[in-house]
């Protein structure tokens, strides 16, 4: 299958303000592609022209292989979105909402699937009550539901745990979860980084209405970081290891400090270099107490790089 979103120098401006600029990005099937950038990067009006509510000034964007401001309701229909806001209809309850939308789209057995999706978001009890007196969290797990109910092919989400608690944080994720283990494709914007640093199969980073980075985020880790250090904690005197160490390919430099060794290693598969270096320390008689890695978290990736305006990494 071809790419379930597709930009090519897409731009959007308005009255001479380039709000996007030149963004190129692709979103494979049955991933997670987390979409980030400080406020007023240009992740908003992105999404608006992916929804087909905005046409871009230059450039294209296509979803699923159709333009995005080109699409009829069939087309649509493979297609679930949620804004960071919900707008709910005054006088109906959460369950005449979604049958208003599972009509809207044709949903076979309608009042299953709505029972069902509101049991995984534990709204059920609340089904029957006005969708606007819901609290803010329980909006937009509804607004989620609503999304998955005729069930599309791509979710567009648009900070969709940004007001729920961590019981709600949990039951979208696991629920997201298991829809891509479906077959579902995920695009979401979010602030809550560590939750992204959770689902993401790949990130794209927004800066001044430009795509600054684009990969996962072990290699944006290994670009920002090339050299990561492990610490290690042992049970004798840690100078002994320090040769056989130091001795690795992987292994740029070690020290140690009474029973503490600090090594620092280059390159990728961080996970294979820390089970090479238990291995060695174990042949040399060495007894592990405690092992950790001072890894760079997505936070501290973003802040990096917007702050920096890092723009290397789409050319490496």
């Amino acid at each position: 299958m071809n790419d379930v979103i597709r930009t090519e120098g897409l731009s959007k401006s308005y009255d001479g303000f380039d709000a996007v600029i030149d963004v190129s990005l692709r979103v494979e099937p049955n991933e997670i592609y987390g979409f980030l950038g400080p406020n007023g990067a240009g992740k908003t009006t992105t999404i608006m022209m992916l929804l087909g509510l905005e046409q871009p000034s230059q450039g294209t964007a296509q979803i699923l292989g159709t333009p995005a401001y080109k699409r009829d309701f069939g087309s649509r229909r493979q297609l679930g979105a949620v804004g960071e806001r919900q707008v709910f209809y005054d006088d109906m309850t959460a369950r005449e909402y979604l049958r208003f939308f599972g009509r809207l789209y044709q949903v076979d057995d309608l009042e299953y699937r709505i029972n069902q999706l509101l049991e995984r978001v534990n709204l059920l009890p609340a089904a029957d009550a006005r969708a606007r007196d819901f609290s803010r969290g329980m909006q937009q797990k509804l607004g989620f539901v609503r999304a998955l109910l005729h069930d599309p092919v791509l979710l567009i989400l648009d900070e969709p745990v940004s007001a729920l608690d961590p019981r709600g944080i949990i039951e979208i994720r696991e629920l997201l979860l298991e829809e891509v283990r479906h077959g579902k494709t995920a695009f979401i914007s979010s602030h809550v980084l560590t939750e992204v640093e959770q689902l993401a199969h790949r990130i794209g980073i927004m800066n001044k209405g430009h795509l600054v980075a684009e990969d996962d985020l072990d290699s944006i880790r290994r670009r920002l970081q090339p050299n990561p250090c492990i610490r290690i904690e042992l049970a004798e005197a840690a100078a002994t290891h320090l040769s056989t160490l130091a001795a690795q390919s992987f292994v740029s430099e070690v020290t140690a400090e009474g029973n503490c060794l600090t090594i620092h290693v280059a390159g990728p598969d961080l996970l294979q270099k820390k089970a090479a270096i238990s291995q060695l320390l174990f042949q040399g008689g060495g007894i592990i107490i405690d092992m950790q890695t001072d890894e760079m978290s997505l936070e501290e990736a973003f802040v990096t790089i917007t702050d920096s305006s890092v723009t290397l990494l789409l050319d490496a």
